[in-house]
């Protein structure tokens, strides 16, 4: 037995604002993410530098896992709203 959609596929009427949100989102992120691998390339020493007790490295490495979670609930939200709003 083959497994089909769980619901009826349509049109996407918010493909394209969603599309263009995960466009801007993943850009700012990968800015985010150059700047720390470019911190690492150009001054590495500066990563040692401890803050509330652990070092800039382990906080920005947390700090880049906890932006990618924000803005994937970010995303969702609006998603969520555009599809409601355009698809009805």
């Amino acid at each position: 037995m083959a497994h089909g959609p769980a619901v009826k596929l349509g049109k996407d009427n918010a493909s394209g604002y969603k599309t263009r949100l995960g466009i801007w989102m993943f850009a700012l992120y990968t800015l985010i993410y150059a700047i720390f691998v470019g911190i690492n390339s150009v001054n590495p020493s500066l990563l040692e530098i401890t803050i509330m007790g652990q070092t800039l490295a382990v906080i920005y490495g947390f700090g880049l896992i906890i932006i990618a979670f924000l803005m994937a609930i970010i995303y969702n939200f609006f998603c969520n709203s555009a599809e409601a709003r355009l698809n009805k």
